[in-house]
């Protein structure tokens, strides 16, 4: 800039001194003519040489100016320039009371608030995709162009998303849901809040309900979506609705059988010494049955409670040998051999009737469902990982790989018609594996049809010093 303004100096102060020296020879001339004398030589020189000064003293005094305004502007342009730069510090003014001065002076105080707004912009954005990533439930939006801008590691990891960047992906493009699809450009198009429950098949299929709302955007509206998990929620609520199926079954069953021999005797029965004593018999194991029912319940929602319950020392193997002990006239009816195999005294901590309860609950069941000359196994060891082992196994009639999952559930059977024709429950399972997690320890099963069933409980060894407070 400085040499452009300084050659149109050069060329202003030429053509001065150029305009000066035809106007001083036209007057030097016309003054000739008018006394008619010559004009003296010396004296054009002199003229001369004071245009050529005056030229030079001008060419000089805006050369100066030049550079002044020049340093100037680069100052101003600079402030223009650090506008948003945090560093940035401002400068001396040189003249603060000049048109320049104030113009720099009101530079420097709007790139003050300028930075202020743009840190607490981005200090607000920060915080708004802090709170985004790290929500557990999903996030996503997307542009008027239904291209993704936003979703957080919630959202990625439910759809099984792998790749390192999502920006610009299309919608169907990261979910092939159509229903989702339509959701979005719905909302989109309406402008109106929607909501929808889908389901994702991705790694694992779950369960989600995605409530979406416009997003305005300077392209236009997009939508952003938020999506709860709801997969435990509603698992939980088929639990509970079978629940109560399940529980209402129950006691309608002894209850029906109740009622109808109990008509029947006050129809007239009670006279009939035949058979009087067998329906009061069938009355008296219904109500058993219902009482067993009521006993089991209680001690599940105890143990659901989460209820402190007295720690002790306990031998397992004592609790095996009660266990056994209780079931081992039935085993001798169904004949069905009870077989100690290797029998540690360890002990754990925790409750030792709870305890003898679940082992008693697991080999009434090995005994229920064997068969004929079968035999149950039990073994008491110390696990690599220096745990309790306990095996149950028996060589009954097995179950099925796709009831495996559910054999824990209250009220869940495997064979509903052969449960109830050697009686139970059917929530002893269900206790078994509440009392051996509120003892930290784990139960699993492997079975297969026709070969039988094992049963593994895991449990920490009690400390020594619960051992030496043991009685």
């Amino acid at each position: 800039m400085s040499s452009s303004l300084f050659r149109r100096l050069i060329v202003a102060a030429l053509a001065l001194v150029a305009v000066t020296l035809l106007a001083l020879n036209y007057v030097l001339t016309t003054f000739a003519v008018r006394i008619g004398a010559p004009v003296d030589p010396s004296l054009r020189t002199s003229v001369l040489a004071i245009a050529l000064l005056a030229a030079l003293l001008a060419l000089g005094t805006g050369l100066s100016v030049s550079r002044a305004l020049t340093s100037r502007v680069r100052r101003l342009k600079r402030a223009a320039e650090g506008l948003l730069d945090a560093e940035a510090q401002p400068g001396v003014l040189s003249d603060p009371n000049d048109a320049l001065g104030s113009l720099e002076r009101s530079l420097t105080g709007v790139g003050h608030e300028l930075r202020g707004l743009v840190n607490n912009l981005r200090f607000e954005s920060a915080r708004r995709e802090a709170i985004l990533s790290g929500m557990a439930e999903g996030v996503l939006a997307v542009d008027p162009d239904l291209k993704v801008t936003f979703c957080n590691q919630a959202f990625l990891a439910a759809i099984g998303f792998r790749g390192s960047r999502y920006e610009g992906f299309g919608l169907l493009q990261l979910v092939r849901d159509p229903a989702l699809y339509e959701l979005i450009r719905s909302v989109r198009t309406t402008g109106e809040p929607a909501k929808l429950r889908f389901h994702l098949f991705a790694d694992v299929p779950r369960t989600f309900e995605a409530q979406a709302t416009p997003l305005a955007m300077p392209s236009g509206r997009g939508v952003i979506a938020i999506f709860h998990d709801i997969t435990d929620l509603e698992r939980l609520e088929q639990v509970r609705k079978d629940f109560v199926a399940n529980v209402s079954h129950e006691l309608r069953t002894p209850l029906a059988g109740i009622i109808g021999y109990a008509d029947t005797l006050l129809d007239g029965a009670l006279d009939d010494t035949v058979n009087r004593q067998k329906f009061v018999e069938i009355i008296r194991a219904n109500a058993v049955r219902l009482g067993s029912i009521a006993a089991d319940l209680l001690v599940l929602s105890e143990l659901e409670s989460g209820a402190d319950q007295e720690t002790e020392a306990v031998s397992v193997r004592a609790a095996i040998e009660s266990g056994l002990l209780t079931v081992d006239s039935e085993a001798r009816e169904r004949q069905v051999r009870l077989v100690r195999e290797e029998m540690q005294d360890l002990c754990v901590a925790g409750s030792r009737l709870r305890l003898e309860q679940a082992f008693l609950n697991l080999l009434a069941n090995a005994i229920k469902f064997n068969r004929p000359e079968g035999e149950v196994r039990v073994r008491v060891t110390q696990s690599d990982d220096g745990r309790v082992a306990v095996l149950i196994s028996d060589s009954g009639v097995g179950i099925p790989s796709q009831d495996l999952p559910r054999i824990f559930e209250r009220f869940y059977r495997v064979d509903k018609a052969r449960s109830r024709q050697v009686g139970g429950t059917g929530l002893g399972l269900s206790i078994v594996k509440h009392v051996i997690e509120r003892m930290n320890g784990t139960v699993t099963v492997d079975s297969q049809v026709g070969k039988g069933t094992i049963f593994q409980i895991l449990l920490p060894i009690a400390p020594a010093s619960a051992i030496r407070l043991r009685p």
